[in-house]
């Protein structure tokens, strides 16, 4: 922990001094305190590493409220790293399906009526129902998203967990959630 600590107050450093009052701040001690109950909990490395870099760069970018910051804390506590695994192949390929996702993670397709496809199905609705993905729409020019034609044709089979046809993206939310997360977003300020 003590090294974190560090890693965080280096980073920090290296951003300037017109930080000092934000790190200074209750708010933002209140997220260290926090960050670092979660960091305790966290069963494994790479959580440690997303709350690390969440805490650095709250600390450094004031783009989002501390009730965000709060919000990303709580979801790193909530999901399994294979949430993250399938986060990062939305954030790495836009507009990939869960088709594609499933085939850059694993070898084969199991069954449709398998463990392993209701796990990914459930994987996948977690993110969705949290508001982190969501299946492309295509929006107006106000950003409004346009209803979609539901002219399909008739099957006689649900649509597959692995299904290839409908593309996901990150929300704007998961947009900054992997922004502040995964990402090394602090920069030394030139002098």
């Amino acid at each position: 922990m003590y090294y974190t600590i560090y890693q965080i107050v280096d980073k920090l450093n290296s951003a300037g001094e017109d930080i000092q009052e934000r790190i200074e701040s209750e708010e933002y001690l209140a997220l260290v305190r926090k960050g670092f109950k979660e960091w305790d909990n966290a069963e494994t490395f790479e959580k440690k590493e997303y709350l690390r870099k969440l805490l650095t760069n709250a600390g450094a970018i004031n783009m989002i409220t501390d009730d965000l910051v709060q919000l990303f804390i709580d979801w790193i506590k909530t999901y399994h790293e294979t949430h993250f695994l399938v986060i990062r192949e939305i954030y790495k390929n836009e507009g990939i399906t869960r088709g594609e996702i499933w085939s850059n993670l694993n070898d084969s397709y199991p069954r449709e009526d398998s463990m392993e496809a209701d796990l990914y199905k459930l994987l996948i609705r977690d993110l969705s129902t949290g508001g982190i993905i969501r299946q492309y729409r295509p929006t107006n020019y106000d950003g409004s998203f346009r209803k979609m034609s539901r002219k399909s044709p008739k099957s006689t089979t649900l649509t597959s967990a692995f299904d290839t046809t409908k593309s996901y993206e990150l929300t704007e939310l998961g947009k900054r959630f992997v922004h502040y997360t995964m990402e090394e977003v602090v920069t030394k300020v030139s002098e």
